[in-house]
């Protein structure tokens, strides 16, 4: 069993089809609206390439530590980031590394859950 989280906007029409039309499909066992169902929390995953070198390489560096960015490859001329949080903290970093050699981006998506012993 997996799961699969969508993040979407739009009105409460919208989102009751997007749920129908979801809870019709044959190998899915339930849909939840993460936000109607209570407290939850939300995190999404992003690795961040950045390369530089010298003052670029040591603000990278400095930023990151800021955001508790992780480095997860590192070469002479470039690092990787592992940065997880609200997509808005996501947002915030590579803004920042734009300016610093930002090469690419990978984002997971949002993930949540519903806060608590219970399960969706």
């Amino acid at each position: 069993v997996s799961r699969i989280t969508i993040v979407t906007n739009g009105p409460p029409q919208v989102i009751d089809q997007i749920e129908a039309q979801l809870e019709r499909l044959v190998p899915v066992h339930k849909v939840t609206d993460l936000t109607t169902a209570g407290p939850h929390v939300e995190r999404e995953l992003a690795l961040i390439k950045v390369a530089g070198t010298g003052e670029k390489r040591v603000e990278a560096l400095r930023v990151a530590e800021i955001f508790r960015a992780h480095v997860v490859d590192t070469t002479t001329t470039s690092f990787v980031f592992e940065l997880t949080g609200a997509p808005e903290k996501i947002d915030s970093f590579i803004a920042l590394m734009r300016g610093l050699g930002l090469v690419e981006v990978g984002r997971s998506g949002v993930v949540g859950m519903i806060r608590g012993a219970e399960s969706v």
